[in-house]
């Protein structure tokens, strides 16, 4: 499914990005952090489909498991102790709460992080910051770029060494360590050419240099105005609910959490219409574009 929100100026995109993961790593409410989860991975599935369920199942579960056994073993806080281990340590349900509500934030951050590199490329990136931080925006944007690039440039590689009957499935322990070596050398190498013929290149087009003007195909619409409008209004307005402790919830030393009533839950509403946006778009731009396509 292509990506109607993508299609958004960039700077609608980053400040989109930079509210979701910003208050995905400050808020925990565990209703705030399962409506920040479920919309990361709707968006992710919606536009990537078997790719993001893939990543979430390889990468953010394993996170996740971690991080809810490790944080109980190490934290003993909590005053509901359910056991002790043979260390004498109390292992308590305040803590395993903790460790799953550090997991799904670790998880919600790597899925919103994963749609953000999607979104936000290299032109985007320095659309943005290029006359801002020029030196700091093409080496993120070379950073940003640079692990797909490597990537498929590590596959070319041992797919050519595969064709040359260097197959690292195969052979004695120390051959396949010789082959390793030899394919890490020559990504090296590459990845330090690719850096230089990079720099080389921009600095031969006067990148950085004051007053150097810049081709844009971005054009701020009355789409991106309206967007930029309600991001806007959501930024501020979650703001105060977490100034006023709408979102307050407490692991240690007992769990406590704010009274549900019709304030908090207008801010988990304006959260979750926030989060929600991208899905929201790209199902509306699907709805047209079949209803167009229908009626020729």
């Amino acid at each position: 499914m292509n990506d109607g929100f993508a299609k958004y100026h960039p700077l609608v995109n980053f400040l989109y990005f930079a509210l979701v993961i910003g208050y995905s790593m400050i808020l925990r409410h565990p209703l705030a952090q399962a409506i920040s989860l479920v919309c990361a991975c709707a968006y992710a599935i919606q536009v990537q489909g078997g790719k993001a369920v893939r990543f979430c199942l390889r990468s953010c579960l394993p996170v996740m498991a971690l991080t809810v056994l490790f944080d109980p073993a190490f934290n003993h806080e909590g005053v509901t102790i359910l056991l002790y281990f043979p260390t004498g340590n109390p292992l308590t349900l305040e803590s395993i709460l903790y460790g799953l509500s550090a997991g799904v934030m670790l998880v919600t951050v790597m899925v919103w992080f994963s749609n953000f590199v999607r979104v936000i490329t290299s032109d985007k990136f320095i659309y943005l910051f290029g006359r801002i931080i020029p030196a700091l925006s093409l080496v993120l944007s070379m950073t940003l770029r640079f692990i797909p690039k490597f990537k498929a440039q590590l596959q070319l590689v041992k797919d050519a060494q595969k064709a040359m009957g260097r197959d690292l499935a195969y052979g004695s322990l120390w051959q396949r360590i010789r082959l390793a070596v030899t394919i890490l050398s020559i990504m090296v190498t590459w990845a330090l050419e690719n850096a230089i013929e990079t720099a080389d290149s921009m600095k031969s087009r006067g990148y950085g240099l004051k007053g150097r003007t810049a081709f844009s195909i971005y054009r701020f619409e009355e789409r991106d105005k309206l967007a930029m409008v309600f991001l806007l209004f959501c930024g501020a307005y979650l703001t105060t609910g977490a100034i006023a402790s709408a979102f307050e919830f407490r692991y240690f030393p007992d769990i406590f959490c704010v009274q549900m009533n019709a304030v908090t839950l207008s801010f988990q509403i304006v959260y979750l219409c926030m989060c929600i946006m991208p899905v929201v778009l790209n199902a509306a731009e699907e709805r047209t574009w079949k209803a167009i396509h229908s009626k020729l």
